[in-house]
C-alpha cells in the first residue's frame, strides 16, 4: 500500500516569506548599525559595523539559499541543522555587534 503523495498547500509560501521578511530586518538593522558606527567614526564602531556586515551577508546566504529550496520543488527538503546554526549564529552575533555599537 502506498502512501498518498502530500499537499503542502501553501506552507512553503508562507516559509519562503517569513525567510524574506527576517531578511530584511536583517537589512534593517544592519543598516541602522552603519548609521550608528558611522555616526561616531570610532575605531571600535567601524570595526562592529564591518562585522555586522559580514554577518549580514552570511544571513543573506543561507536565507537565500533557503528560499531557492522552498521555491524550487513542491516538498521542499528539511532545514538542515547546518543551515539553522548558521542564521542562528549569524543572528545573534549581528545583536551582540549592534549592542557593542549602541554601548
Amino acid at each position: 500500500m502506498t502512501e498518498p503523495a502530500r499537499d503542502p498547500g501553501l506552507q512553503p509560501e508562507r516559509t519562503r516569506l517569513a525567510w524574506r521578511r527576517t531578511t530584511l530586518s536583517a537589512t534593517v538593522a544592519g543598516v541602522l548599525a552603519a548609521k550608528t558606527a558611522l555616526h561616531g567614526s570610532t575605531s571600535a564602531g567601524v570595526v562592529a559595523c564591518a562585522a555586522c556586515c559580514a554577518l549580514w551577508l552570511g544571513f543573506l546566504l543561507v536565507a537565500h539559499r533557503r528560499i531557492r529550496a522552498l521555491a524550487a520543488t513542491g516538498r521542499p527538503a528539511a532545514l538542515t541543522s547546518r543551515q539553522a546554526a548558521g542564521a542562528v549564529l549569524c543572528t545573534v552575533a549581528i545583536a551582540l555587534c549592534a549592542a557593542a555599537l549602541v554601548v
